[in-house]
């Protein structure tokens, strides 16, 4: 029997989380407290999973979709349900309402998971029976795509929950990094806040071009990123590994340090100046097909890795 899914809240990532359970064989329920939301996403669905059919990632688009269903009550939508995931907007007490009734109405072995991008789970389920079985499962959109999605617990969340919810994950397609606790902002908007940091200051302070930043990692650093993180990254740079790195050039990062603390201001001057380069090459009307080409061309890098992975080796 398949596992059936509800998906509350159908922007964005309420979307594309439809279209990774379906496709894993789960029934989804789409729900939405705006009147026609989840009808119009169930449409938006479509061209979609018609674009995963065209890349090669999925054989037949039609069991898809036929697993995806419009829910108009919330309690329908949560019947009999293994997985709940709520991608309502970032706002805490939206989300303390809605999980009040989440955790009312829900079957009470079934997960409670939030997409949220940053707000820690503790801020919004401390105070619920069914506080256990609550998380965090935030991906990078779109998660039909691309597969990483952090498992982050409140402090009263069970291990064996986290455990069921990694599996489901792993089961799905997903790839899951399972923080050990919370921490704001989670472990990849850290990482590229890290990165973002740097990008602004970088064309604050004049050193190079917006356009210039994103060479540097599209054609630079991001194609080792594609297939190995940071650690083995530096682990294969160096004839000893990782500690051979380490040893060597530890000190160009140590000397880069203090002039990493000055912080650009994001709505500064330096603003005007990235949306201006960036209109240029991509006009404000031309974001949504830029958009789909963005994810048809993660689409296309997916399957490639799915192929090296099976010719070369993971």
């Amino acid at each position: 029997m398949s596992e059936t899914v509800a998906i509350v809240g159908t922007g964005l990532v309420g979307r594309a989380w439809a279209i990774a359970f379906a496709r894993a064989g789960w029934q989804c329920r789409l729900h939405d407290t705006a009147p026609g939301a989840a009808a119009a996403a169930r449409e938006r669905i479509g061209p979609l999973v018609d674009d995963l059919v065209e890349a090669g990632l999925l054989d037949d688009a039609a069991p898809v979709l036929a697993r995806i269903t419009v829910a108009d009550d919330l309690a329908s939508a949560l019947a009999d349900v293994a997985w709940v995931q709520e991608s309502v907007p970032e706002d805490v007490a939206i989300k303390k309402a809605l999980w009040a009734e989440l955790d009312r109405l829900a079957p009470a072995d079934a997960l409670l998971v939030s997409s949220t991008s940053a707000i820690v789970p503790s801020r919004f389920t401390e105070n619920l029976a069914g506080r256990h079985r609550c998380l965090v499962a935030h991906p990078l959109n779109p998660p039909y795509v691309i597969p990483a999605a952090e498992l982050v617990p409140a402090p009263w969340t069970d291990d064996a929950v986290m455990q069921r919810a990694r599996a489901v994950m792993e089961s799905i397609g997903m790839a899951p990094i399972v923080m050990k606790k919370e921490l704001d902002g989670f472990v990849m908007n850290r990482l590229q806040g890290a990165l973002l940091e740097e990008a602004f200051r970088l064309v604050d302070e004049g050193y190079c071009s917006a356009e210039d930043v994103d060479r540097g990692l599209k054609d630079g650093l991001a194609l080792r990123w594609s297939f190995m993180g940071p650690f083995e990254t530096i682990d294969l740079n160096a004839p000893g590994g990782v500690a051979d790195y380490c040893r060597r050039y530890e000190q160009i990062y140590q000397r880069l340090q203090p002039t990493m603390l000055h912080r650009a201001d994001w709505n500064g001057p330096v603003l005007e100046r990235i949306v201006a380069e960036r209109r240029a090459k991509v006009p404000q009307t031309a974001l949504a097909d830029r958009q789909r080409w963005r994810d048809r061309r993660l689409m296309a890098l997916t399957a490639h890795k799915r192929n090296a992975a099976r010719d070369i080796g993971d």
